[in-house]
């Protein structure tokens, strides 16, 4: 038996030579492309620093002329301007005459503080007053009394020089006249003498004696002085045990309870005065070289917004934040209460016709010193020069001109990279 092969279903086939010609141009314009195709996405690698990142996953801002308003935003809340808490002037019990929330008016009575130990020194202290006070005109009493003797031995002396001087004269005449003899005329002078001497030391002693006296009495007036005003003091502050409201306004918290003890100098209760609020805000530190006393602002209150200024600036930062306070311009929003939360938003600068571009992730992470600039579908890593900055934008020196496009968040992606595609573009 004979097995049949594949011999009579063969057939060979005649080839012309302009086929097999047209064939191997065929052949070879297919590698070239091939070549080509791979050269294409080689460059393309190249060009594109080896990676491509997605357009959605990036944020493109195109540079542009015009003003840049430096500026910021913050979250404030409402304190009074005047909010002061009330002390203890001494130990005591204190008894409260207002609840937290009530309204009261300047010199109300808000608590009354019983301290038996005060009032007894101002009691002691009023005693000692009055004995000085007696001492110091018993002083005076007894300055008039020395004055008084010294006036009479002064008249004393005085009557006898007179009453010498004329005896001095009797005995001349008498002596001319042959009548006495010339050593009374000489017991007549030294009379005279003495009557002059004593006369004199009178008018000494009647002076001396009279400052003396009023050097006595201004010592013990001054006494009586100094007691005078420990004792105005210690009145002083037995007033000050009964707390009185400094102006129109609200009882704010109550730091006691009713008929408590409390040691002195404790707080007691806080004010708050309705009539003038600020607005206290938090001011990242890297803004508070910007800030001044002075400087405008905007505040937001249900939709409405009133102008401000900045009134007080913190010289310590707390947590990275600086604390400031805002004082309305004009009038104050109404309805206001004490830590409502408001808006605020602070104008530092005004940049009049100068370079910017949207602010983004780009200044932060290279500091302002490079950005990716778009050419066609490629970001390209360019030296950037960056000035001031608000919050939306910030101001381009050198490296950009307007109309060219930065990527301004997203090119974290890049790595280190000169050149990055960008599909979707």
């Amino acid at each position: 038996m004979s097995i049949r092969d594949t011999s009579g279903q063969d057939h060979a086939l005649t080839v012309s030579p302009s086929a097999a010609k047209r064939r191997r141009w065929l052949i070879a314009g297919g590698v070239a492309v091939a070549v080509a195709v791979a050269i294409g996405g080689v460059f393309s690698s190249w060009r594109g620093g080896g990676r491509s990142v997605d357009t959605a996953r990036l944020r493109i801002a195109t540079v542009q002329r015009g003003d840049l308003v430096r500026d910021l935003s913050a979250e404030g809340r409402v304190i009074s301007a005047n909010s002061p808490t009330l002390y203890t002037i001494a130990a005591g019990t204190v008894t409260l005459r207002v609840v937290a929330g009530d309204v009261v008016k300047q010199g109300q009575t808000l608590a009354e503080i019983d301290s038996p130990e005060l009032r007894s020194r101002l009691a002691q202290e009023a005693a000692t007053l009055a004995s000085l006070e007696a001492e110091a005109s018993r002083a005076g009493l007894d300055g008039e009394l020395i004055r008084a003797n010294a006036r009479k031995q002064l008249d004393q002396a005085t009557i006898d020089q007179v009453a010498a001087q004329r005896d001095l004269e009797r005995n001349r005449r008498a002596f001319e006249g042959g009548a006495v003899a010339q050593i009374d005329v000489a017991r007549a002078q030294d009379s005279l003498k003495k009557a002059e001497l004593s006369l004199a030391a009178a008018r000494k002693e009647t002076e001396l004696q009279g400052r003396g006296a009023g050097l006595d009495t201004r010592n013990k007036h001054l006494q009586a002085d100094r007691q005078r005003s420990a004792v105005n003091e210690l009145q002083r502050q037995v007033d000050a045990l009964t707390l009185r409201a400094p102006f129109d306004g609200q009882v704010g918290q109550l730091m006691i309870a009713q008929r408590a003890s409390v040691a002195a100098n404790a707080a007691v209760l806080s004010l708050v005065d309705l009539s003038v609020f600020e607005v206290e805000i938090k001011v990242p530190e890297s803004f508070a070289r910007d800030l001044g006393i002075g400087i405008p602002a905007e505040v937001t209150s249900t939709s409405s917004t009133f102008a401000a200024a900045i009134s007080a600036v913190s010289p310590e930062v707390v947590n990275g934040e600086v604390a400031a306070r805002l004082r309305f311009a004009d009038k104050q929003p109404p309805g206001l209460r004490q830590n409502q939360r408001l808006s605020a938003r602070i104008v530092l600068d005004t940049r009049r016709d100068v370079l910017n571009v949207e602010r983004g992730a780009f200044l932060e992470q290279g500091g302002g010193r490079f950005a990716y600039v778009m050419d066609g579908n490629i970001a390209v890593k360019r030296p950037l020069r960056t000035g001031v900055s608000s919050l939306g934008a910030v101001e381009i020196l050198d490296g950009a001109n307007v109309g060219d496009r930065i990527v301004v968040s997203g090119s974290d992606q890049f790595g280190d990279a000169e050149r990055i595609r960008i599909s979707g573009e």
